[in-house]
């Protein structure tokens, strides 16, 4: 098989145990080039897991195979991003921090500060540049860090249930960046999330997970209003 027709993430019969407890149970599934795969499944159902698994920070059985085209990237935007209020560090210092090796204590580059005034403006946030972090809104925080996940282009961008705790305007926005920086990019997304009209609007591959896969296709089969109770239930928010 030609690499190009190859999967970019292949997961095969990955098992993870903790000490008894069964975390994932033989989960196989394979994300093409460029698509969006979405997890959906209840709370300590395995999602994070797999995530884990496949970023190489837990040891797991079975095989995890990818199949980079080019820069083996990997864009990470977490569930949680601890803020703290205090610290006196702005949304474009924030951005700046990986990008220059001078500390940005000592000032902020004129080639670096371009490239941080271009990654505001691609998320909104040109405002936002000189506003301490504790004073972001959930929904800018999320779209800050898509946009330094995105940059430079990773060939998978993973998102730990990025709207967690979001209103359906700061929901919708942050959907919006994420499609179109895949329409720009090509980038293959894998990304958990409870809300399944999300699932629905988003993704090309909708995996129902239960510690193994209980059911995976296209959303509008896998995800119908009309699935069986017992899926229903795996699916349920968390309360």
């Amino acid at each position: 098989m030609s690499a190009d027709a190859l999967p970019l993430v292949e997961v095969c019969d990955v098992t993870v145990r903790r000490e008894r407890e069964l975390l994932l149970d033989a989960v196989s599934l394979a994300l093409a080039p460029g698509s969006i795969t979405v997890l959906v499944g209840a709370n300590g159902a395995g999602k994070s897991t797999l995530i884990a698994a496949i970023l190489g920070q837990i040891e797991f059985s079975g095989r995890i195979l990818l199949h980079w085209r080019g820069s083996g990237r990997i864009g990470l935007v977490p569930q949680r991003f601890a803020v703290d209020a205090t610290l006196p560090l702005t949304a474009g210092e924030f951005l700046a921090l990986s990008r220059q090796r001078r500390p940005v204590c000592l000032g902020i580059s004129r080639a670096t500060r371009a490239r941080v005034d271009a990654l505001l403006a691609g998320a909104g946030l040109s405002a936002a540049a000189s506003r301490p972090l504790g004073s972001l809104s959930g929904g800018e925080i999320q779209r800050l860090l898509l946009a330094n996940a995105m940059d430079p282009i990773p060939e998978l961008l993973v998102l730990d249930e990025p709207a967690t705790g979001l209103d359906d305007g700061a929901v919708r926005q942050f959907e919006a960046r994420l499609l179109a920086a895949r329409a720009q990019s090509g980038v293959t997304v894998l990304m958990v999330s409870h809300d399944l009209a999300q699932a629905r609007r988003l993704a090309d591959l909708a995996v129902i997970l239960d510690h193994r896969v209980a059911r995976s296709g296209r959303p509008a089969e896998t995800l119908a209003t009309a699935i069986e109770p017992t899926l229903a239930a795996l699916v349920a928010p968390p309360v």
